[in-house]
């Protein structure tokens, strides 16, 4: 027959030398007391960058659009509901070119646009040729990873200086009186001075392709770096080529990455405008540039107009990447 303990015997617990008194309830509520306060709730952790996005970000965008329905007057703006800044963007005169002080009549708003654009596929287009294969010796052929580490950081080393400096830094390169000039006279291959390279659409091109391009090398140099390198030895094992082991793995699994570096830099370029000043003198005009003549000449309603445009074209952008490529199997 069973015989239970008296109640005031002292409980025995595994693990532990002799016979144990149990914890006064007293101390456990404590205990837990202790535990709860020190807890911090999830919605803490996430407060400050809330708040910052709130503050920074979120109110200046309904800013942006609230002004954008305000009337424009001589100096200023007044807070009256119009819809005419949207009007003038789509079909009247108004834009403020730099170059010849005058006003240009038709749509050149939207012909902006699609100019700038135009220069972003452009810029993304040579910095993925570029910065392809740069992320692709990075992780494939450099095995030792500091290695890796510090030829990355050189690739970054651009960006540890100011980006007004890395602009002007093209001007006498690119000047008629420049490397490329000296250089193509020097081999015989021009008889003078050129005005191709400085401000121009392929000096223009190249400088903004050198400014951005590690946007393009990181992601991409990333996204190579996590595969296994076991698959591509089992493939050419099984007598697959090397070509047809970068069209089959390495090409299909690096697209996240590549997707990823065109995101930045299509989110980049498009808001550009101090290169097309220093690099391009001003010759063409971006939406960026537009939205900076109209802010300096205190036409606020009219650059946040120029500004939606932007920011819709932006999203329309980025959601056609996403569309084309999956990048969640990066995240």
């Amino acid at each position: 027959m069973l015989q239970t303990a008296p109640p005031h015997a002292k409980r025995h617990h595994s693990g532990l030398i002799g016979d144990q008194p149990a914890p006064p309830a007293q101390d456990i509520a404590r205990l837990k007391k202790t535990k709860r306060d020190q807890a911090i709730h999830p919605g803490w952790l996430v407060a400050p960058a809330s708040l910052w996005l709130i503050v920074f970000l979120v109110v200046p965008l309904i800013g942006i659009v609230v002004f954008s329905f305000w009337t424009p007057i001589r100096g200023g703006m007044t807070p009256d509901f119009t819809l005419i800044n949207f009007g003038n963007f789509f079909r009247q005169e108004g834009f403020f070119d730099p170059e010849h002080r005058n006003f240009l009549k038709l749509s050149i708003f939207l012909t902006t646009l699609w100019t700038t654009f135009r220069f972003t596929i452009t810029v993304m287009a040579v910095c993925l040729i570029i910065g392809y294969p740069i992320a692709f010796f990075l992780a494939m052929q450099v095995k030792n990873f500091k290695w890796q580490l510090a030829l990355f950081l050189v690739a970054m080393v651009p960006f540890w200086t100011s980006y007004l400096i890395r602009a002007v830094a093209w001007l006498p390169m690119l000047g008629r009186r420049g490397l490329f000039n000296k250089m193509l006279m020097n081999l015989g291959i021009i008889d003078k001075p050129s005005s191709f390279f400085l401000y121009s659409e392929f000096g223009y091109t190249m400088a903004l392709a050198q400014l951005y391009v590690v946007l393009c090398i990181g992601p991409i140099f990333f996204s190579l770096a996590k595969i296994d390198k076991n698959i591509l030895e089992a493939a050419r094992d099984m007598g697959a080529s090397n070509f047809q082991v970068f069209r089959e793995i390495i090409l299909p699994l690096s697209l996240p990455g590549v997707a990823i570096g065109m995101i930045f830099l299509f989110v980049m370029l498009m808001g550009e405008f101090a290169t097309a000043v220093v690099v391009y003198g001003g010759k063409t005009s971006t939406t960026g540039t537009v939205i900076l003549n109209y802010y300096a000449t205190a036409n606020y309603p009219f650059a946040a107009v120029n500004a939606i445009m932007l920011m819709l074209a932006m999203m329309i952008g980025v959601f056609f990447i996403l569309r084309v490529v999956d990048i969640r199997k990066e995240l």
